[in-house]
């Protein structure tokens, strides 16, 4: 195929985790993907071990979100919201705010926001929309409430626009992962604290990882195009819930 025939996926975030896993396994599925994020060296190492484009790309960021939707062009067919994170893991009575306002901006406004601009270009690709939700976004938990309160808008914002776009030929589509062990995650919302980081999954044999969703997201995107999974929640077999986690001692 060449990087005319082949249907275009963007996927945000992708310099690392789960949005670099989503690149390279669509990549194999034969889409060109248009790797966004604010890491520069990391997409484009990427974009050429997978033949794709690399972008810079903060979501938070008007401009840059204006930069993707010209690099991508007026076609779209595929949109995976994969950008986001979690900041800091303190209750509600001692919460950085300013914490909680980086989350909602990068979580919610930031999916609104590429989603918004590259709209037109869906309608035009008969495409889908892929949003990383996540399982805080179903089930509250203790410390998480800035990540549990963005990932529920997340939620809100996934049903809405498939309200929508109902006439529209565009699949709205959620996956709420839970325990993933992908690179950052946990070392991001920790500040950098590497035991805290490694005491999330402590005893936990077998969490998921970035390619286990990274194959769920091509999966969705490739179903026939009448199909849509409006919601997957994906855990590990040892997270019965949200507070029932196996650990081996």
């Amino acid at each position: 195929m060449t990087s005319t025939t082949r249907p275009l996926a963007v996927v945000t975030g992708a310099s690392s985790g789960i949005g670099a896993a989503s690149a390279r396994h669509l990549a194999r599925e034969g889409f060109e993907v248009l790797c966004a994020a604010r890491r520069l060296d990391r997409i484009e190492a990427l974009a050429k071990e997978i033949d794709g484009r690399a972008v810079r790309c903060d979501v938070t960021s008007a401009d840059d979100v204006a930069a993707l939707t010209a690099a991508v062009g007026d076609r779209l067919d595929l949109l995976v919201n994969n950008a986001g994170g979690a900041f800091g893991f303190e209750p509600v009575a001692e919460a950085d705010l300013e914490a909680w306002r980086q989350m909602y901006e990068v979580n919610v406004i930031g999916v609104a926001a590429v989603t918004k601009s590259l709209l037109p270009a869906l309608v035009a690709g008969r495409g889908t929309i892929v949003v990383m939700g996540s399982t805080a976004g179903q089930v509250a938990y203790e410390g998480g409430g800035g990540y549990v309160a963005a990932k529920h808008a997340v939620k809100a914002v996934v049903d809405t626009l498939r309200l929508e776009l109902y006439d529209q030929p565009v699949r709205v589509c959620e996956i709420a992962p839970g325990m993933v062990r992908s690179e950052g995650f946990a070392l991001t919302r920790f500040d950098g604290d590497q035991e805290k980081a490694d005491a999330v999954y402590a005893g936990v044999a077998e969490p998921l990882t970035s390619d286990d969703i990274a194959d769920i997201v091509t999966w969705v995107a490739t179903r026939p195009p009448h199909v849509n999974i409006d919601r997957l929640t994906v855990r590990p077999r040892a997270q019965a819930a949200q507070h029932k986690v196996h650990r081996v001692q």
